[in-house]
């Protein structure tokens, strides 16, 4: 009788410096736009409340999440702590979700390059660049793990600096009473409907966990991967925000693609040459984001292949230990989304996924803790269980929010995860009976 073969397994390359760099790239791209929908419906004030309320709740989730990352230090990521918490029912929820966030992600960010590109040169249609764009950055990734993470290094690093220059920019033209014209008054629906486009500051950070097998020394290198960047993404999110809203006048931002060149061109004229030169390098913080969260699909799409949940042939690699039909086939479905959705309906869509996800992963952690009590944590969540109850309580209010906002898209997801179920069951029943 033949040996049976291995799982397949990915090379441990990525070190404490490639996390920062995934982590910040990722999420860096939802700083240059996506947030300034929010101020369409709750003003820069009330958006600002959302965006502290949120800004407590990744700090609590990261926390959190970082003790499942370093004890559970798997690919599939939130599907596998749900998996061990909650058996195969609970993996297959906390996969989907984690599916529905980083398929839907790349589409949004695809829609702001094109409007970017667009922006410098109007001939070009925004659909030729997004579709260019997954093109272009799948084979990027098919290279290998650690080519795409020194690559993903390079642009995150470059976005930094970009975002740091545009807040040098804007900062002498910022105008307190700006920030503060054409009020719109706080209250809580306000604040609620604008918690998506709050959540689009920092979605995505938990991507790393997708890279987790990667990681050389996880236990040690993730916590500090995590908490370099979050910190940084802070700092970011509420210096663009602030400054943005006082330059001029907010309400002309609040529906476009490109919110920083625009504040730019308010603030210095658009004929200014910095105003063009930020246009032409904001294509690094969206290419820094589209890139991280087409490496957290791909993974996540070979963890649930590997665990029988999709398609066996998902889970192969190529000769540089990539998923390769895994990147290949998420570009399929995010070319479908390009074709049939808009930026907010998929930055919606993908902040339900988030927040699904997030919920599930703090369960498991709950349920972990009271199952496993001797499970080694090499990072335990400071706080226990304070912290992690104030991040699940701040997930299930944001998820009602949402869901009472967007009912439609949420029927949408909620059709997609019992469609995938049903067919899963049946898979599973005929497997049985055979």
């Amino acid at each position: 009788m033949s040996k049976p073969r291995p799982a397949p397994g990915l090379k441990k390359t990525l070190t404490p410096l490639h996390l920062w760099a995934i982590a910040v790239g990722l999420v860096i791209s939802g700083e240059y736009f996506g947030w300034n929908y929010g101020w369409a419906v709750a003003g820069p004030v009330g958006f600002l409340v959302a965006t502290g309320l949120v800004t407590v709740l990744y700090v609590t989730f990261i926390f959190s999440f970082t003790e499942l990352t370093t004890a559970i230090p798997q690919a599939g990521g939130p599907f596998a702590y749900a998996h061990r918490a909650f058996g195969p029912l609970g993996g297959f929820v906390a996969g989907y979700a984690t599916l529905v966030e980083f398929l839907f992600a790349p589409p949004a960010i695809a829609f702001a390059l094109g409007s970017y590109v667009h922006f410098l040169y109007p001939a070009v249609p925004v659909l030729y660049t997004a579709f260019g764009s997954y093109v272009a950055f799948t084979l990027i990734n098919l290279l290998g793990i650690k080519e795409s993470a020194n690559f993903s290094l390079v642009v995150t690093v470059l976005a930094v600096a970009e975002l740091l220059l545009f807040m040098g920019l804007v900062a002498p033209h910022f105008k307190v009473a700006n920030f503060l014209a054409h009020p719109v008054p706080v209250s809580a629906p306000g604040v609620f409907a604008a918690l998506p486009f709050a959540i689009w500051f920092y979605l995505a950070i938990e991507g790393v966990a997708m890279v987790a097998e990667e990681v050389a020394e996880p236990r040690r290198t993730i916590p500090r991967g995590y908490g370099y960047g979050l910190l940084t993404l802070v700092g970011l999110a509420l210096g663009v925000m602030v400054l943005t809203g006082g330059v001029g006048d907010w309400r002309q931002l609040a529906r476009i693609d490109y919110p920083l060149p625009e504040a730019l061109g308010l603030a210095l004229g658009k004929d200014s040459g910095w105003t063009r030169f930020f246009a032409s390098i904001g294509l690094f913080g969206l290419v820094a984001s589209f890139h991280g969260t087409l490496i957290g699909y791909s993974r996540q799409v070979f963890a649930l292949a590997r665990a029988g949940y999709l398609p066996g042939f998902l889970a192969r690699l190529n000769g540089r230990q990539t998923p390769h039909w895994a990147l290949v086939a998420g570009g399929a479905v995010g070319g479908v989304a390009l074709l049939t959705g808009t930026t907010a309906q998929v930055i919606v869509l993908s902040v339900l996924g988030a927040l699904v996800m997030y919920i599930v992963s703090l369960l498991s952690l709950f349920a972990l803790r009271r199952r496993e009590p001797t499970l080694v944590r090499p990072f335990a969540v400071p706080g226990y269980p304070l912290v992690p109850l104030m991040a699940l309580a701040l997930c299930l209010v944001s998820l009602g929010a949402l869901v009472y906002y967007n009912l439609r898209l949420s029927g949408v997801f909620l059709a997609g995860l019992l469609g995938l179920l049903a067919v899963y069951w049946l898979i599973n029943r005929n497997s049985r009976n055979n």
